[in-house]
């Protein structure tokens, strides 16, 4: 497997002068979240420069529906116990094949692998800059 050149692996962190703090926060604890409950192939996506839809998704997938389920839950959880923000929008909880956590400038995608694979969404927005997230374990 080759990495795009854009591509990183580490724990997120970035040197944009244009940061939020809120938005890095934001997505440590959804990763924490993640990486908890063992999400799959998790990736942050800085999409500030490409659309004015939000600042990055934060991306990854389960193995099963009751994990996907859990992944939502646990990223939910980890940004209201932590920083009292509840999430803005959130869709697919019921399904559990593709979850959508809207925290406007931060929205997280939550996929059975199937759906991931079939929507690409990596592919669609391939100029991000892409941090990937690994387990510090």
């Amino acid at each position: 497997m080759t990495q795009s050149p854009n591509t990183t692996q580490s724990t997120f962190s970035t040197d944009f002068e244009n940061k939020s703090a809120d938005s890095e926060q934001l997505i440590q604890l959804i990763t924490e979240g993640l990486l908890e409950k063992k999400g799959k192939d998790i990736k942050v996506l800085d999409v500030r420069d490409l659309t004015t839809l939000t600042d990055y998704f934060v991306i990854c997938h389960g193995s099963s529906d009751t994990q996907i389920g859990a992944l939502a839950n646990s990223a939910m959880e980890k940004v209201k116990e932590n920083i009292g923000e509840n999430v803005w929008q959130r869709e697919g909880l019921d399904a559990r094949r593709w979850i959508i956590l809207d925290y406007v400038n931060v929205v997280v995608h939550i996929f059975s692998e199937e759906k991931r694979e079939y929507y690409g969404i990596e592919r669609m927005w391939n100029d991000a800059k892409i941090t990937e997230i690994s387990d510090p374990e």
